[in-house]
């Protein structure tokens, strides 16, 4: 007589209650086991820890500076073979991307049918990826059009000026906020508008926006 397969143990974490509550609900009655429901980035850091689910579903944006990218980072430094899908309401082709340039096993949004998700966890628990065609479909255009964004072309400092310029900060202002010189901050922003190929602050802001760097 064979074993009895285990169910797959389902991590949460999402700050809408009653979004987990709900997917929980589809996970369950589809044969699945939720250990855990976190409900900001650093809590969902901690509790994977604790249960080590065979795989963690993370919303995108919470109420919070962290993000689910923060948290999925932080995961994948103490456990590489981590099984992580994303979970959004938004689908900016920037924050696809960086979910599955990060390691993500899928990316679907909360609107999307329960069957789509309990397919993904099924998916991800075997180590495979899992594309909604929606999804698929907009990081095949990307493939053909080239990968264009402000996270391809800068470093992870040139990002982080990036973000400050579009938030309207004066290479003053980031000079002080970063403890660089100004002249430093003036040669990188400089440096930074001629690889975007954007001068104007209105043209930083909106680029910044589009690519789910800072909220519009």
């Amino acid at each position: 007589m064979s074993e009895q397969k285990k169910p797959i143990r389902v991590m949460l974490a999402d700050d809408h209650p009653i979004v987990m509550t709900g997917f929980a609900m589809s996970l369950e009655a589809a044969g699945m086991q939720v250990v855990g429901q976190a409900k900001t980035p650093s809590e969902a850091v901690t509790l994977y820890a604790a249960q080590q689910p065979d795989v963690v579903i993370l919303d995108m944006r919470f109420g919070t500076e962290l993000t689910g990218l923060d948290a999925a980072q932080s995961i994948l430094k103490d456990d590489p073979r981590a099984k992580i899908i994303f979970l959004s309401q938004f689908d900016q082709d920037s924050l696809i991307k960086e979910t599955y340039r990060l390691g993500a096993h899928a990316f679907v949004t909360k609107d999307c049918d329960p069957s789509d998700l309990v397919t993904a966890v099924r998916h991800a628990h075997d180590g495979k990826l899992y594309f909604l065609p929606q999804i698929a479909s907009r990081l095949a255009s990307m493939a053909v059009r080239g990968d264009v964004t402000p996270q391809s072309q800068l470093d992870e400092r040139g990002l982080e000026i990036f973000k400050l310029m579009a938030e309207g900060l004066t290479n003053a202002e980031i000079a002080e906020r970063l403890d660089l010189s100004t002249k430093t901050i003036s040669n990188i922003s400089q440096s930074i508008k001629e690889k975007l190929g954007v001068h104007r602050q209105a043209n930083i802001t909106l680029l910044a926006v589009k690519h789910g760097l800072i909220e519009p």
